[in-house]
């Protein structure tokens, strides 16, 4: 997966064999979301913006990407392990569906 995130300057990927998205701009990271996917669930674990790129919504970009990933697949629900995303899915009730539930 491979993707403009909002602007073409950025690039989102997943990595898989690092198990995270990752948002570049020119090349350079920006930020990134770890994960774990068991088959079922993509738990969300942590998202990180490198401290220079803070303040700009770009950890959003990445979690709104990852969710409109998993959403694609339709195969897998989403586990919110991180309280950024967590806090991304209260913002964004319109993607709670995708929640795994307890």
């Amino acid at each position: 997966m491979t993707q403009p995130a909002y602007d073409p300057d950025f690039e989102l990927t997943d990595e898989k064999d690092a198990s995270r998205y990752a948002l570049t701009r020119d090349g350079e990271l920006v930020s990134v979301l770890d994960y774990r996917d068991d088959g079922r669930t993509v738990a969300l674990t942590r998202a990180f913006t490198v401290p220079a790129h803070r303040g700009y919504g770009y950890a959003a970009q990445v979690v709104a990407g990852a969710v409109a990933d998993v959403e694609a697949r339709g195969d897998r629900r989403v586990d919110a392990v991180c309280w950024y995303v967590a806090d991304w899915f209260d913002a964004h009730p319109e993607k709670q569906g995708l929640l795994r539930t307890r």
